[in-house]
């Protein structure tokens, strides 16, 4: 096998609405790219990320594209192959070489691969003709009737990215191009056209024949803590057909253990099964429970009867990790549940769902990745969720995941929206789910397939039923081909129908979004209630809940915010500031969001603070209430971790990568370790949440004081958190006995952790507008600032990108009972150190009230 990478090509706009300055113009285009990057890197294009430009690109959605490249390749010997390997098209192209048609592609998930041995011999144009996704849609919904969908677009016609045409967080770009690798593959006799390597574990020292069954269990040990990993490596050989079939050699091994099997001549190619066993395997872990070893996994196909393997026909490498994963859905007192079992352990996720990181998504890089994985890690995340709007992530997001212990939640990709059961449609969801099914496999952060996102949810609440009549609208998938391929390809996962599901959701049965039973979505809190009501249910499993806020200042200094100083009154109203909130009525929903906590500010720049105290305060509540329910409630997927441009949406980390308030948030309430104040029916308790393998002892100790700090009453006594777990301590009597919600506090301590219950809401609190004394020293990376509370302290910030975008702060959002005292971390040179302790750098929530005059 010779492969070589097609790099250089170029792109011409050929039909639609094109600038004058662009007809007929070649650009100069890499790939992997799109037209949107090629464009750019010349120049020709403003940066739609920016400013009013994404209406600037928008007669791109609308215009054919051409690829171009020159093959010069040498003649194919009589028993050579030559194909050409599109990894990835974007989306529905003509492919010719030197005017021979090679044939038509309609799915951006998948790979097409040609035959040219007869076409190669001397230079040829290698052209791809890209048609526009968004009239091919509707050309489709035209003739198998429209379909329900969450947005005016019909992404749910064509096989493409369906934030692509722009979604409630994303813009509206659709792009067009060559998005993976082109590459020509000259081989000869066989090649390896697929492999796929199925992990599990079982308890003992075993040695299973090659066709005894091997389902993945809770237990991985026997007894003497002895196990065994079984590699059942699925090969997919494709024969040239242009030579004798002779004899194949084909080498298996994993680690040190190597397996080898011969084929007779005259096997036409197929598919072979390798057992590879090993045993005492160390097995792989979630962060926090472990290590994460990985073995190599090794294929090696040769020709002959395996004398002489000096010069394989191909190989095939990858890494696997040992361990095996089931979902627990037994029902109980409560409904159905929906826990993760790890190795035979529970695992609480503590999660996040996850878009593409840029919408130009050749521009993601396995840096970027593991900077944002990272990042996810930093706020105490066990698990990110690939939501089913976005794309099959790259290896390095995976790669990145195994190596980290990150554990993944694979959504297939639909979402929002119903689905048309026809054909070419049924038939490219099965390519798609087939091909990327067996590239995952080898994944130990893999740990769910998900049929799709709010899909079924959407069949049963939104009034689609009405307006499909007898269409069909994809129940034929979540139902039937999904869960029968993954059977045959991967059924070392779990399935589920979808999320938010319900085992054994579908017609007169459970719904699909109720809390009892399996996972939930939350959204009535973002588009019509109050946070405060995130308490009113306790899911089994919730898989998105979330509130917004705008990107941090610097990210808006760039993208957003106008070159001037000031920021001009009426500005969150301008048609710029619009352009990048994407939610209906968000700002809206964001000032009626914070109402009831305090009141709303008229200057931007308090605003922009409260709306990301807000958010912050938000999920924080939420996941403070879900974790105080474990087992009960077995996972908690904010919407969402990361952003793939600059814009005012859920994310935790903005378009630039920068950490906002949430994220802080979230690493306080995704904590190892976490007290927090809870009530239980007309009573308070303080719910320890333990989740460490050690248990958690020490003295709880219950304060309820005046804002100032004056003792009124307490309480306290030692307590022993057993690992993985939660225990409740009541609160009652004299601590609880509230006289002045207006200026009381309870504070709850443990072992260094601390809960904080306020009986009123900030607008309602006698806050001191000026609580902090502050101290700053200059360190060899940038400053300390100790904060000291001189009474009750709010969310005490240091929003120091203000002061250079680069600058970063070890924590936020820091709550400080009065003689209490916060030390920052902040990296970064050069910096005022007056700024860094003046407004609007230093924020409280004190200085919101102050600023609105209550």
């Amino acid at each position: 096998m010779i492969s070589r990478e097609l790099t250089d090509w170029t792109l011409t706009a050929t039909d639609g609405p094109v600038p004058e300055s662009l007809a007929g113009v070649r650009v100069p285009a890499r790939v992997p790219g799109t037209n949107h990057t090629a464009l750019l890197d010349r120049g020709l294009i403003p940066d739609p990320y920016t400013g009013t430009h994404e209406t600037d690109v928008a007669w791109m959605k609308r215009t054919a594209w051409r690829y171009a490249a020159v093959l010069d390749e040498p003649a194919a010997a009589p028993d050579e192959r030559v194909d050409l390997l599109f990894e990835g098209i974007d989306t529905v192209a003509g492919v010719t070489l030197d005017g021979t048609r090679l044939g038509r592609t309609a799915n951006m998930h998948r790979s097409y691969r040609f035959d040219v041995r007869s076409l190669v011999g001397a230079p040829a144009e290698l052209v791809v003709d890209l048609d526009s996704a968004l009239a091919t849609a509707e050309a489709e919904a035209e003739r198998l009737g429209t379909r329900p969908m969450a947005y005016g677009q019909p992404f749910n016609m064509v096989r493409k990215m369906a934030c692509s045409f722009g979604w409630d967080w994303g813009p509206d770009l659709q792009t067009a191009g060559l998005w993976k690798p082109v590459r020509v593959q000259r081989w000869r006799v066989a090649r390896l056209a697929r492999v796929t390597p199925l992990v599990t574990v079982v308890p003992g020292h075993v040695d299973l024949a090659d066709d005894d069954p091997v389902a993945p269990g809770t237990e991985v040990a026997d007894a003497q803590g002895r196990r065994t990993g079984v590699v059942d490596v699925r090969v997919e050989v494709e024969r040239s057909g242009l030579s004798d079939a002779g004899p194949l050699v084909l080498d298996v091994s994993v680690g040190d253990r190597g397996v080898t099997t011969r084929v007779p001549a005259g096997w036409p190619g197929g598919v072979l099964d390798v057992r590879v066993q090993v045993p005492d395997v160390d097995l792989w872990w979630p962060t926090g429970y472990g290590e994460q070893p990985l073995y190599p996994v090794e294929v090696t196909l040769h020709e002959g009867d395996g004398q002489d393997r000096s010069d394989p026909l191909d190989a095939w490498s990858g890494r696997v990790g040992f361990r095996n994963v089931v979902v627990d859905r037994t029902p109980d007192e409560h409904g159905t549940g929906f826990t993760f079992v790890v190795n035979g352990r529970p695992v609480f996720a503590r999660g996040a769902n996850w878009i593409p990181d840029d919408h130009l998504l050749t521009r993601i890089t396995r840096e970027r990745l593991e900077q944002r994985v990272d990042q996810a890690l930093g706020a105490h995340l066990n698990l990110l969720r690939v939501w089913g709007g976005g794309i099959y992530e790259s290896d390095d997001f995976y790669d990145v995941c195994d190596e980290k212990g990150v554990l993944v939640w694979q959504d297939i990709l639909l979402a929002c929206a119903a689905y048309p059961e026809e054909e070419p449609h049924r038939s490219e969801f099965e390519a798609e789910l087939r091909e990327n099914a067996a590239r995952l496999a080898p994944h130990p952060s893999l740990v769910l397939w998900n049929g799709g996102n709010e899909n079924i949810w959407g069949h049963e609440d939104w009034g689609w039923k009405e307006r499909l009549g007898d269409l069909t609208w994809g129940a034929g998938y979540y139902y039937d081909v999904f869960p029968r391929v993954l059977a045959e390809v991967d059924p070392t996962r779990p399935y589920a129908d979808g999320s938010p599901y319900s085992p054994g959701a579908g017609p007169d049965r459970v719904h699909p979004n109720d809390p009892d039973h399996g996972t939930h979505h939350q959204w009535d809190v973002w588009n019509r209630i109050d946070y405060t009501h995130y308490r009113d249910d306790v899911p089994r499993f919730c898989s998105e809940f979330g509130f917004q806020g705008p990107a941090t200042w610097a990210t808006l200094r760039r993208a957003v915010l106008p070159d001037s100083a000031d920021v001009p009154e009426g500005f969150k109203e301008s048609e710029v500031f619009g352009l990048h909130q994407k939610a209906i009525d968000g700002n809206g929903k964001l000032d009626r969001g914070l109402v009831r906590h305090l009141r709303v500010p008229d200057d931007f720049t308090d605003w922009h603070w409260a709306m990301q105290l807000n958010q912050a305060r938000a999920v924080r509540y939420a996941v403070e209430h879900y974790r105080s329910w474990w087992p009960r409630t077995a996972g908690a997927i904010v919407w969402q971790l990361n952003d793939c441009w600059p814009v005012t949406s859920w994310a935790a980390v903005d378009g630039d990568g920068r950490r906002k308030p949430l994220w802080y948030a979230m690493r306080h309430a995704f904590a190892d370790r976490l007290v927090t104040v809870q009530p239980r029916g007309a009573e308070l308790v303080a719910a320890l949440v333990n989740d460490t393998d050690e248990p958690w002892t020490g003295r709880a100790d219950a304060v309820r004081t005046d804002l100032g700090g004056t003792v009124l009453a307490s309480s306290g006594s030692t307590v022993t958190v057993a690992p993985r777990s939660v225990t409740l301590v009541p609160l009652s009597g004299e601590v609880t006995a509230v006289g002045d919600p207006s200026s009381e506090v309870l504070v709850v301590t443990f072992d260094g952790a601390r809960g904080l219950h306020r009986w009123a809401e900030s607008r309602d609190l006698a806050l001191d507008p000026d609580p902090l004394r502050t101290a700053v020293t200059a360190q060899d990376d940038g400053y300390r600032v100790e904060v000291t509370a001189t009474s009750l302290a709010l969310g005490v910030t240091l929003l120091v990108d203000r002061l250079d975008p680069d600058a970063q702060v070890d924590a936020q959002v820091v709550d400080l009972p009065a003689g209490a005292t916060a030390v920052f971390h902040v990296t970064g040179a050069g910096l005022d150190p007056e700024a860094l302790v003046a407004r609007p750098v230093l924020r409280t929530e004190n200085d919101l009230v102050r600023a609105a005059g209550q």
